[in-house]
């Protein structure tokens, strides 16, 4: 995907290092839900490329390794547990994501997709915490090592605002709901 293995995997860090700065940020909007709904949503929809491109790296390479590209197999694969965990990290990541952009089309009233919202959620941040753990040690020498995977993240960043900024008014029946649910005026 970026310039064989020690290119994807330079990608993989510096898109793997802002999604870290970026969700730490949608993670205080959780701690604060109700005034930070909006934020919530836009931090939300901000991350969608990012992770999309996380997802694709990671998928580049889990490609070309098991279709035998010899300087995929030559690296290696990730150490076996991460391997066994990774399905968890994609599948829970997918549901996060498809359920919150679902909310946000569908409008507010809770119900089994907000419940399914919310459990996709503990289960993503327990596997992507272990996943996190594991990598976190290598992934500032890999990210200030790399250039030109700076630009493409930040072309994808800039895509995230622009779709952040056309989706964020559709947060405003969210902050009613939970403004009305709650008994705020």
């Amino acid at each position: 995907m970026w310039a064989g293995p020690d290119g994807n995997e330079r990608l993989t860090a510096v898109s793997g290092a802002v999604l870290f700065l970026l969700l730490a940020a949608e993670g205080v909007t959780i701690l604060f839900i109700r005034p930070l709904l909006s934020a919530h949503v836009f931090i939300g929809m901000l991350l969608v490329p990012p992770v999309a491109l996380k997802l694709a790296s990671t998928g580049w390479r889990f490609l070309r390794y098991y279709r035998g590209t010899s300087e995929y197999v030559a690296k290696g694969p990730p150490l076996l547990p991460l391997r066994l965990l990774a399905p968890l990290v994609v599948v829970s990541t997918l549901v996060l994501f498809g359920t919150g952009i679902a909310l946000i089309v569908r409008g507010p009233g809770g119900g089994l997709l907000l419940g399914l919202h919310k459990a996709s959620f503990v289960v993503w941040l327990a596997a992507t915490a272990v996943h996190v753990l594991a990598y976190v040690w290598r992934v500032p020498r890999l990210a200030l090592a790399a250039r030109s995977p700076w630009l493409l993240v930040a072309g994808v960043i800039a895509v995230g605002a622009v779709l952040a900024g056309a989706t964020v008014r559709y947060a405003h029946p969210w902050v009613q709901w939970a403004a009305n649910f709650h008994g705020d005026h």
